[in-house]
C-alpha cells in the first residue's frame, strides 16, 4: 500500500476588532469581534516522516513554533511513535496582531489530525495545542472565515468561548492591512501579565460596547451599510483602546501604529483601527478602487519599513487539500 499523500492547510489571518468585557460581572470575560482576511495567510504541509527520521520535524519560516505545536498535539493524543514532517511554506507575520500563533497552531493540528485520522473539529484542535485561552476569534475565523462574534470565557475549565454569530462580510468591501515594523504586540506570558495589571473598565463602557455590537455593528453588516459599520467600529475601538491604554501607552500603540490609524482615517477609510495589540492596523473601504489608492499611499509612507496587504475578506476559513496545495484566491 502506498503512503498517504501530504496534507496542506491554508489559513487566513484574523483581525481582532475589540474585546467585549474585561469585568466578568455576568460570569464571562473577554469575548470579542473580528474577521478573517485572506492576505496575509499561511500554508502548512504535513507528510509522514520517512524512517528512520525523527518522529517530528519541521522546516520553513516559523518552523520552531510549528514543531512546538506539533509536539503539543502529539502529547495530547499520546502519539509517541507517530512521525511527521512539517513544511511551513508561507507564514503570517509573527506578533503583529494578526493571529499568527493561533492560525499556525490550528493549521499544524489540523494537518496532523488529517494524517492520523483524528477528530478535526476546531475546538478539539484548539484544546490539543493550548490555544483560545482568552480570545477565540482566531479559532472561529480558522473554522469559518467571515465576521465572528464570540461570547467569552466562562471559568477556567479550558473550554473554547462559544461562537455566537458568524456573518459573511459584503463581497464588495475591501480591507487594507498595514503592518509597520514597530514594537511587536504582546503575546503569551507578557500578554497574560498585562491583562492581570489592567484595571477593570467602567460598567457603562462595557454596556456601551455590547450595545454598539448588537444594535449597530451586526445590523450594518447584514444590511451592507459600511458608514454605519465604520462608525460603530471606530467607537468600539475608542472605548476598548482606552481599556488597554495603561499597558500599550495610549488608545492605539504609540509611534507609527497610532499615526497610521489616523492616516487611514484621513485617506477616507470608513472603518479603521488596531488589530489586537498591534502593530497591525486596518482600514475598510467600499470598493477595490478605494482600497488600492489607500494601500498605495500607505506603501509610500512606510517605504521599506513595513508591509501593506490589500484585499477582500475571507468568505471561508482554513482550506485543506491532499496531494497538492489549494489554489489561492
Amino acid at each position: 500500500m502506498s503512503a498517504p499523500g501530504p496534507v496542506f492547510v491554508e489559513a487566513p489571518a484574523r483581525l481582532h476588532f475589540g474585546v467585549l468585557d474585561l469585568r466578568g460581572d455576568l460570569g464571562r470575560r473577554f469575548g470579542g469581534v473580528g474577521a478573517a482576511v485572506p492576505s496575509p495567510s499561511l500554508l502548512v504541509e504535513a507528510r509522514p516522516a520517512p524512517a528512520p527520521a525523527p518522529a517530528l520535524s519541521a522546516e520553513g519560516p516559523d518552523a520552531d513554533r510549528a514543531l512546538e505545536f506539533a509536539r503539543r498535539f502529539a502529547g495530547h493524543h499520546g502519539l509517541a511513535g507517530a512521525g511527521a514532517h512539517l513544511v511551513v511554506h508561507r507564514a503570517i507575520p509573527a506578533h503583529a496582531g494578526l493571529g499568527s500563533g493561533t492560525q499556525l497552531a490550528l493549521a499544524v493540528a489540523r494537518a496532523l489530525a488529517e494524517l492520523q485520522g483524528l477528530p478535526t473539529e476546531v475546538t478539539a484542535l484548539a484544546r490539543a495545542v493550548g490555544r483560545a485561552r482568552r480570545s477565540a476569534i482566531g479559532t472561529w475565523t480558522f473554522a469559518h472565515g467571515g465576521f465572528v462574534l464570540e461570547g467569552g470565557r466562562k471559568g477556567e475549565d479550558g473550554a473554547v468561548a462559544p461562537l455566537l454569530a458568524r456573518l459573511p462580510l459584503p463581497s464588495e468591501w475591501r480591507c487594507v492591512v498595514v503592518v509597520p515594523r514597530g514594537k511587536p504586540g504582546l503575546t503569551g506570558e507578557e500578554e497574560a501579565a498585562a491583562f492581570a495589571r489592567l484595571p477593570a473598565p467602567a460598567a457603562h463602557d462595557v454596556e456601551r460596547v455590547a450595545h454598539l455590537v448588537l444594535m449597530q455593528l451586526l445590523p450594518a453588516i447584514a444590511e451592507a451599510d459600511l458608514p454605519t459599520f465604520g462608525a460603530a467600529l471606530a467607537e468600539v475601538q475608542r472605548i476598548t483602546g482606552g481599556w488597554f491604554a495603561p499597558a500599550q501607552g495610549g488608545v492605539f500603540a504609540p509611534g507609527q501604529t497610532g499615526e497610521m490609524v489616523e492616516r487611514l482615517r484621513d485617506w477616507g477609510a470608513a472603518g479603521v483601527g488596531q488589530s489586537s495589540w498591534g502593530p497591525a492596523v486596518y482600514g475598510i473601504t467600499a470598493s477595490a478602487e478605494e482600497s488600492q489608492v489607500i494601500a498605495a499611499r500607505a506603501r509610500a509612507v512606510l517605504g521599506s519599513g513595513g508591509v501593506v496587504y490589500d484585499g477582500g475578506f475571507s468568505a471561508q476559513g482554513a482550506r485543506v487539500t491532499r496531494g497538492a496545495p489549494p489554489d489561492s484566491p
